[in-house]
Parts: structure tokens; C-alpha cells; sequence
């Protein structure tokens, strides 16, 4: 049987992704200094990226002003994240990130000032019903989920604003200045609170080596083969395999962490209703859209 190549590289760049999460609980420094050396290596790295493609990075003075805009957002959704998972645990963290697929059908009607779908608003009741299993059985980890609920509203928001901004400039141009923006925001966050002090940003050798891996493979690397293989797969596919992030995520939890990640049946059972959810909408849309055409 022929291996389609996009498709695996697809596949492994979701893993990739899912590990984020595992590198997050794994790096001793807080969420927010994390994201900001996070940031600041993947805009390094993705300079010199441009640098040896021979790309030009050169936009428009209110193209940059929104790509700055939106990077703050992003830089907003990956600390949440990390502070989710330091909170709680990466499988929970995972699970309600999850919930972006909810607040995009709520949200992006708002935007193209169209009327929410049936289907978008059913699966997102089947969505909300599942988070409302993980709260009432997990109650030790309700900040967490709060967290990770906020995570997924920003994870939304962006992808919203920046699925118009791709319409007009390369994605991988868009990546490199919302990267240089969240750095830019966080780096005023921390000025003004005080957080560049020595103790804040202090690191471990591991620490320093899992940042390098979180901020060039897992976010300038896995950007890059991410976007390069969606070129060549279909919408559907992408957003079915995509949708496996969380799963490889919770499972890599396992192996790594074992114990540590060991939840309650109710959280299964709700996590299990979100996942399925989530992993069938792109199955289902697509099969009303082909139904409203004939």
C-alpha cells in the first residue's frame, strides 16, 4: 500500500504539536516567561528562515499594525495554555482547548455576519455538555479549566482574524510578525510588572533545551511542514487529522507521565464526548455541504 507522504508529514506535525503541551509541564519557569522565550526563538528562527529561502518579509505600515495586533492574542492563547496545563494537567488543558471548535461556529458568524448553522450550534451544546462532565468530576482543577476554556477562545479568535489575513499575505509571513508581536506585548507586560527580574527568568540547562525544542521544532519547524503539506491535502482531511492534536497529546501525557495524568471516569467520559464532537464536525459539515449542493 503507497503511504500518501503529505499525509504522514501532516500526521507527525500533529504529534509535534501535541507535545507542546508536554514540554509546558516540563519547563520549570512560569507560563509567562515561557511564552516570551518561546516567541522570541520562534521569530529568531523563522528570520533565518527567510533569510536562507531568500523570502521577503517587507509589508504594508497597516498590514503590520494587525499582524502585531493579532500576535497579541496569540501570545495571550499560549499563555493561557502553559498556565493551564501548571494548573491543572496537560490531558485537561487539551481537552478544553478542544472547545475552539465551539467558539469558532459562534464566533465566525459574527465576522462574516452570517446566521449560526444548526449543526454548528448542536455540536457545540454535545461540546459544552461534555466540558460540564470534566467540571463536575474535576473539581480540583476548575482554574485550570478556566484557563484552558480562555486559551481556546484566543486559539478562536486568532484563527478567525487570521484566515482574512491570509486572503492577501503568506502565512508564513503573517507567522513571523505575530511571533515578533507577542514578544513585542509580552516584553511590555513584563516591563511593567516587573517580571525581567533575575529569579523570574532563570533557567536550567534542560529548561534552556526544552525551549529550544518548543520554539524552533515545535512551533517555526512544525509551522513551516504544517503549512507546506495543507497545500497539497484537502481542507477536509487537514481539519480530520488536525483534530487528533488532543489525542496524541493526552496520550503522550500518559506515557511520559503516567500517574500524574491518571483522571476520573467522568473525565473520560466527558472528554470522550468532546473529542468525538470535535473529531466527526469536519466529517458531518462536509457531508451537508454536499447535500445542500445536490
Amino acid at each position: 500500500m503507497k503511504i500518501n507522504k503529505n499525509l504522514l508529514i501532516l500526521h507527525i506535525t500533529v504529534v509535534v504539536w501535541g507535545f507542546t503541551g508536554i514540554l509546558g509541564s516540563l519547563i520549570s519557569i512560569s507560563a509567562l516567561q515561557l511564552v516570551w522565550y518561546r516567541v522570541l526563538i520562534a521569530f529568531l528562527s523563522l528570520f533565518v528562515y527567510f533569510k536562507f529561502s531568500g523570502k521577503s518579509i517587507s509589508v504594508h505600515a497597516n498590514d503590520l499594525f494587525k499582524f502585531l495586533f493579532v500576535g497579541g492574542l496569540v501570545g495571550l492563547h499560549w499563555f493561557l495554555f502553559f498556565w493551564s496545563i501548571k494548573l491543572s494537567t496537560v490531558s485537561v488543558t487539551l481537552v478544553c482547548l478542544s472547545s475552539l471548535t465551539l467558539f469558532t461556529a459562534l464566533l465566525e458568524p459574527l465576522f462574516t455576519k452570517e446566521k449560526i448553522a444548526r449543526l454548528d450550534l448542536s455540536i457545540g451544546l454535545i461540546i459544552i455538555s461534555g466540558i460540564y462532565l470534566i467540571f463536575k468530576f474535576e473539581t480540583q482543577y476548575i482554574a485550570g479549566i478556566m484557563a484552558g476554556l480562555g486559551a481556546a477562545l484566543m486559539g478562536s479568535l486568532f484563527s478567525i482574524l487570521n484566515s482574512r489575513l491570509v486572503k492577501t499575505t503568506e502565512a508564513s509571513t503573517i507567522s513571523f510578525y505575530e511571533m515578533l508581536g507577542a514578544w513585542l506585548w509580552l516584553s511590555l507586560f513584563l516591563l511593567m510588572t516587573g517580571g525581567f527580574d533575575a529569579s523570574s527568568m532563570q533557567m536550567t540547562l534542560m529548561d534552556f533545551f526544552y525551549l529550544l525544542l518548543l520554539g524552533t521544532v515545535c512551533t517555526s519547524v512544525a509551522y513551516v511542514a504544517g503549512v507546506a503539506v495543507m497545500r497539497e491535502l484537502s481542507a477536509f482531511r487537514v481539519a480530520l487529522t488536525t483534530n487528533l492534536e488532543p489525542v496524541y497529546g493526552i496520550v503522550l501525557a500518559w506515557i511520559i507521565f503516567g500517574k500524574k495524568e491518571e483522571m476520573s471516569l467522568g473525565f473520560y467520559i466527558g472528554a470522550g464526548i468532546v473529542l468525538a464532537a470535535v473529531f466527526f464536525y469536519p466529517y458531518l459539515k462536509a457531508r451537508k455541504y454536499k447535500t445542500e449542493k445536490v
